[in-house]
């Protein structure tokens, strides 16, 4: 062990004896300050950096010395050969330090994702030599994949994991937490209600996957997604087939909608239609008289009857000559997942076309997908099955994710005074820790609120007969005649009274300008709403003749004529002056930003 490893391993003994301490005292600062101190003075006598003042804040209305009640948060580096990703970046740890945490990462934790150690050395974060010696001095453990071999039994007791870990997978790995008095959290069991969206790591990870799964399909198709007329011919748009509408397969859709494709999606739960129609696809509906609605508590999909499958794939069966890309996402929380796409709708797919089976991780919904392969079948269809999509976008991925980890140890600290507060009666904090207490607390009791609300039946209107439907026309006729003819009549009557009264000339005027108001009226009702924008810019030219008129009547020499004149002028102007406006905004919106 290299000499800056040994100074680590023994300047966390004293560093461990005060959380201890601290945790036996109820977590408070003041109880545990005196053991900080003197783990300071080892610190320093190891030559291992203690924390600048600068890096000191307050707690309500005292002040924390060197940050001595910071919890410590590491982040271990990745030991699957395939991973990339980082449970940790450096903007994530700046935030988490105004929390008033204190932050760690293993040494080279983040080169794969494109992070050296000198980016996490300026933020302030500590960088620790090996995984030994991070464990033991972090409070709080960070990572992405579940511990693997050692690292689970590695973990000191008391401490908290933050990772993904597949509690129903991994039953022996929750009684290694429990023996070992580990709080773990799982990032896979956050609850899908909205509160929680900030932090769900399986959406983020699910969306990026989704995307990178059309570019790999778009790699290995070898042809347009978009169709294009060409001088040397017409090419035939792409044509996409998306099973299971989750987070993934939204964002499948709508990468390949983007890049020009015919997309067709299917999932069980009908509620969904909507959202894959307004993104461009066409959803693919079941002639199914049963209610089948495949919607689980959660916002995950449920198992379907076995009608309903045999309706499903008989589907499928008649989509396969014709798809290009098949791209399955489908998945059962707890259960390997659902064989969607069999073998004989491979056989029956064109030579050069892709399936990229985002569930291979889980068994794949294709039944001859292979994990973490790319394969050919024998009639020549490409089916890759990996299973690290995420971390085949490493960067972007690692971003994510902590931030998703920020986020939930934001919520585990509400005061923002660096100390841990594992509410277990907050829904989300509840639902996603696996272990606490030297128990296991999977599985957590469902949540009370629905990711997606059901969709709420429509009642059937009753299609009325013909002889109803003549006798409603006959009654909206007789109606509508009657009111203007009595309208007829009342004008008639009102056109009378006033021409006993008034010169023949002014009764000129007044049949035309009536005239004009009810043509006028007639008119404007039946313009759609859609028209009245450039309507209005019309009428301009008709407000500029109000205004010539107005004016040749201000000369007049009676005050009441004048006034009325002004008022024509001001009131006409406001119109030309709101047309033009209104123009000027109908033409910029042809015009390039």
């Amino acid at each position: 062990m290299s000499g800056r490893s040994t100074t680590w391993t023994a300047s966390i003994i004293p560093a461990r004896q005060a959380r201890a301490d601290r945790r036996r005292t109820g977590g408070t600062a003041a109880s545990a300050s005196g053991n900080w101190s003197r783990a300071r003075q080892t610190l320093k006598q190891y030559g291992v950096s203690t924390f600048a003042p600068s890096r000191c804040r307050r707690a309500g209305n005292r002040d924390i010395s060197c940050r001595e009640a910071a919890v410590r948060i590491g982040a271990l580096r990745e030991r699957y050969p395939e991973e990339a990703r980082v449970a940790l970046t450096p903007e994530s740890a700046v935030q988490l330090r105004k929390l008033g945490h204190n932050c760690l990462i293993e040494a080279g934790a983040g080169s794969r994702s494109g992070i050296s150690d000198d980016a996490y050395r300026s933020v302030g974060v500590e960088v620790v030599p090996d995984a030994r010696a991070l464990i033991a001095a972090s409070d709080v453990v960070v990572k992405v994949r579940s511990p693997e071999g050692d690292e689970a039994k590695s973990l000191n007791d008391g401490q908290t994991l933050i990772s993904f870990l597949w509690p129903a997978q991994n039953p022996d790995l929750l009684e290694t937490f429990r023996d070992k008095n580990i709080t773990a959290v799982a990032m896979d069991m956050v609850p899908r209600i909205s509160r929680a969206q900030k932090m769900d790591a399986l959406s983020s990870m699910a969306n990026i996957a989704g995307y990178r799964a059309i570019i790999e399909a778009g790699n290995q198709f070898g042809r347009f997604f978009t169709g294009q007329v060409t001088a040397a011919g017409k090419v035939q748009p792409a044509k996409v087939l998306v099973v299971g509408a989750g987070v993934a397969g939204l964002a499948a859709i709508g990468t390949a909608v983007s890049l020009g494709a015919i997309v067709h999606a299917f999932d069980v739960r009908p509620e969904v239609a909507e959202q894959i129609e307004s993104m461009g696809a066409n959803f693919v509906f079941l002639e199914f008289e049963a209610n089948q609605d495949g919607a689980a508590t959660g916002g995950y999909a449920a198992p379907s009857s076995p009608e309903f499958r045999e309706k499903q794939l008989a589907k499928f069966r008649a989509l396969a000559p014709e798809i290009d890309i098949v791209i399955t996402t489908a998945l059962i929380p707890g259960r390997p997942a659902p064989k969607l796409w069999l073998e004989d709708m491979v056989a029956m797919m064109k030579p050069g076309s892709v399936i990229v089976d985002l569930a291979a991780e889980r068994g794949g919904n294709c039944d001859l997908t292979v994990p973490d392969q790319r394969i050919v079948s024998p009639n020549g269809v490409v089916i890759i099955g990996y299973t690290d999509f995420p971390s085949r976008m490493a960067a972007q991925a690692s971003i994510l994710y902590s931030t998703n980890i920020r986020h939930m140890l934001a919520d585990l600290t509400p005061n923002k005074d660096g100390v841990i507060n594992h509410n277990m009666e907050d829904d989300v904090i509840r639902g996603a820790t696996v272990t606490k207490g030297g128990e296991i607390t999977y599985p957590p009791p469902p949540p009370r609120i629905q990711a997606i609300a059901p969709a709420k039946p429509k009642e059937k209107v009753r299609e009325p007969t013909a002889e109803e439907m003549r006798a409603a026309e006959a009654a909206a006729f007789r109606k509508q005649t009657t009111s203007q003819v009595g309208l007829l009549v009342i004008g008639a009557l009102l056109l009378a009274l006033i021409g006993s009264y008034v010169p023949s000339e002014f009764m000129a005027h007044i049949v035309v300008f009536a005239l004009a108001c009810f043509i006028g009226f007639s008119v404007i009702w039946n313009v759609s709403h859609s028209l009245h924008t450039p309507l209005m810019a019309v009428t301009n030219a008709i407000s500029g003749i109000v205004v010539i008129g107005a004016l040749l009547q201000i000369g007049s020499g009676n005050w009441l004529v004048v006034i009325l004149a002004a008022l024509s002028v001001l009131v006409a102007t406001i119109n030309i002056v709101g047309g033009f406006m209104v123009t000027r905004r109908m033409l910029a919106m042809f015009q390039r930003s």
